[in-house]
């Protein structure tokens, strides 16, 4: 396959601006995959690949790939049409080349039934257990024959080897997820996850005429990110209709991201610490992990940051003698997080568990296309907040936190330092918050046009795109969870290491099972 990429055969675009649809490339399918692979050399990643269903009856593939290195994003796409008598819809498969691709590809061979050719792992993506009304049509794969029952699962084949199913229903408040292991012995060979459980066809419900209403559906996308999905879908609808956003409501966006990733990223460890029976750890990690979502709370109203974020804007201040409360509660609360993840760090017994458990090199992390802390574990510097600057971030920088272990202590890494790295933002923040209005009316969107908006959860990049049709009315809305990149992450961590790692494991990516399955 050749690998040039022809100038002229992509668009370039940043997050916050508006995109006629007219102004699209479109191209051949086989150029399509050729395009999209040249890509991968020149320092490309996946962002986003998915696929719109036409009138004439065919399907629109978009292609979003992101150039951290310089901060843009060039889209394509491709229009598939039926083939032949049996009218099959196919295109050459990008994972065949770049397995980045694999999950994007399966759903949409599962959504609009086209055939990515050569594709090494076509099998379903979510179980769609009933027809709710929701989905797209079925696609290359029947329903009735996807139940978990009937999944085609690898198997691997030998002496001694077998299987262990864990799950779909797991202990405690858990979603649910069903992970088959091929082991031999105690050590995995093999782990095949397979999600779907919690498919609620989140995706149509944002296509609505009433903004709000969409924004509260876009914050239970994946409940513990709801300012990181909020805030990328926020930015797609502002793009639209051209509202320049102020920057004190930018200000306040910010501050409330960076207590979500506070809370959650405080939890996980506390919540590492106790999938090794570090008990001293996971009681003051999960204690504090409640102040850091008290002080939401503060803000909102609501510890998980519901109803702040809309189109246009916030709808809750932060007065200054709330800036000068929340900067007095994160000054008690610095030294604390401080003292006990320090003494967490400096026990052998806890060293010996993350050191060398679930690695990942920066090279696999590459190929798969993981985001996040887990991508920076492995030495990846991506983060959008640095890349894709927008918001307040283009005024008040955060460094990017990054190790190279690639293992569980990696990814503990990663959290430890942008824990640090987040409070002394918003002690900055807090104390020189910026004038300005909060809320801008949204007004009228752009019509037959495209945008996106990005934002860095605490999992790494999520991405809203959403299109308008010939009125300016809202069409269709694509949205992407970070887990969608990781999952598969989590897998190959999981080959050599024994099945008692795999509650750690998984842990140390805590990826959502909600936000990937829609």
């Amino acid at each position: 396959m050749s690998t040039d990429l022809h100038p002229g055969k992509w668009l370039t675009a940043r997050q916050g601006e508006a995109i006629a649809l007219a102004d699209i490339p479109r191209v051949k399918s086989e150029q399509f995959t050729e395009y999209v692979v040249a890509a991968r050399e020149r320092s490309g990643r996946i962002s986003q690949l998915f696929g719109r269903r036409m009138t004439d009856g065919g399907v629109t593939i978009y292609a979003l790939l992101a150039y951290d290195g310089e901060g843009k994003i060039e889209i394509c796409s491709t229009h598939v049409l039926p083939r032949g008598q049996g009218g099959t819809l196919s295109y050459p498969s990008v994972t065949a080349h770049w397995p980045a691709a694999q999950a994007f590809e399966r759903e949409i061979a599962e959504q609009f039934g086209v055939q990515p050719v050569g594709h090494p792992w076509l099998k379903p993506l979510r179980y769609h257990g009933t027809d709710n009304g929701c989905a797209s049509p079925w696609g290359l794969f029947n329903r009735n024959n996807t139940i978990p029952s009937d999944y085609p699962f690898y198997r691997v084949e030998g002496e001694e080897v077998h299987e262990v199913a864990v799950g779909p229903v797991h202990a405690g408040i858990i979603e649910p997820g069903h992970f088959r292991f091929q082991c031999h012995g105690e050590e995995v060979l093999h782990l095949e996850i397979m999600l779907g459980y919690q498919h609620r066809g989140a995706e149509p419900l944002l296509v609505h005429r009433n903004a709000t209403r969409s924004a509260i559906v876009a914050e239970t996308i994946a409940g513990d990110a709801s300012i990181g999905h909020a805030l990328a879908y926020c930015t797609a609808l502002e793009a639209l209709a051209g509202v320049n956003v102020g920057i004190r409501a930018h200000a306040i966006r910010g501050i409330a991201l960076e207590l979500e990733r506070l809370a959650n990223h405080v939890g996980d460890l506390g919540a590492m610490c106790g999938d090794i029976a570090f008990l001293t750890g996971a009681s003051f990690l999960g204690r504090l992990r409640g102040d850091f979502l008290n002080l939401t709370l503060e803000i909102c109203g609501n510890r998980f940051g519901r109803n702040l974020l809309r189109p246009g804007g916030v709808l809750f201040d932060i007065s200054s003698e709330l800036a000068d409360k929340l900067r007095e509660l994160l000054e008690q609360l610095q030294p604390e997080v401080s003292q006990v993840l320090e003494m967490i760090f400096s026990q052998s017994a806890v060293l010996a568990r993350f050191e060398g458990t679930g690695v990942l090199s920066q090279q696999q992390a590459d190929v798969i296309g993981l985001v996040g802390p887990a991508a920076r574990a492995c030495g990846c510097m991506r983060d959008v907040r640095h890349d894709h600057v927008h918001g307040v971030f283009r005024f008040s920088h955060i460094p990017v936190a990054t190790e190279t272990t690639g293992d569980v202590y990696g990814r503990a890494v990663v959290r430890w330092l942008e824990i640090q790295r987040s409070i002394e933002f918003l002690l900055e923040l807090l104390g020189n918050k910026p004038a300005g209005k909060t809320f801008e009316r949204l007004g009228s969107l752009q019509p037959n046009a495209m945008a996106f908006g990005m934002s860095e959860t605490w999992r790494g990049e999520a991405m809203h795109v959403a299109f308008t049709d010939e009125t300016g009315k809202l069409a269709f809305v694509k949205v992407k969870d970070p887990s969608i990149h990781n999952w598969f992450g989590l897998a190959l961590a999981l080959r050599g290491m024994q099945i008692s790692d795999f509650p750690l494991c998984n842990k140390s990516f805590n990826l959502s099972y909600a936000g990937h399955d829609l």
